[in-house]
């Protein structure tokens, strides 16, 4: 397969794989919510929810995580100098660090599917936004490659962050006073 249909695959996972983790960390949020109602609307949300998040889940997000890493590493394989490049060292240990958010996404499906959790709805809106960072770090920084300060880099990151951590405290307390 040449160059430009591996890129192409590789894009198309990665949008796929990335849309599957920012809709299950909001099925997550639903499924703890549902868990908060009492009988018999809990037990209806939380089926309708397991099974929406297990479809999700191993339908989509994972063969997505799957054939990006394949798709990346043939890409690497194909181009092997942008292993010398320092930009493609810090994408990749992001790209690390995403597979562990995965990761720590497939244990709360785990357990969720149990009808276990341990973290409240507003904890996993900001767990949700984790992908988002990642999401733009990693685009910035395969896009500029090495034209961009890495100083500049962190601290636009550090304030993209503080922006999301904010837009969720806003937006909570817009639903709190919608149900006051």
């Amino acid at each position: 397969m040449d160059y430009l249909n591996l890129k192409a695959l590789h894009i198309i996972f990665i949008v796929t794989w990335f849309a599957g983790l920012f809709y299950i960390v909001r099925l997550f949020i639903y499924q703890t919510e549902a868990l908060q109602k009492a009988s018999p609307e809990r037990e209806i949300l939380s089926n309708q929810l397991k099974l929406m998040a297990k479809r999700l889940w191993l339908g989509i997000t994972w063969p997505s995580a799957i054939l990006t890493l394949i798709m990346g590493s043939s890409l690497l394989i194909s181009q092997p100098a942008w292993l010398q490049q320092p930009f493609m060292h810090i994408k990749l240990t992001l790209v690390a660090f995403l597979y562990g958010y995965h990761f720590s996404c497939h244990y709360l499906y785990k357990k969720l599917q149990k009808g276990e959790t341990k973290y409240s709805s507003n904890q996993l809106r900001i767990w949700n936004e984790l992908a988002t960072l990642f999401l733009v770090a990693i685009v910035f920084l395969i896009v500029v490659k090495n034209q961009i300060n890495w100083i500049w880099g962190t601290l636009g990151i550090v304030a993209f962050g503080v922006i999301l951590m904010l837009a969720i405290k806003i937006y909570k307390r817009i639903r709190e006073q919608k149900h006051s």
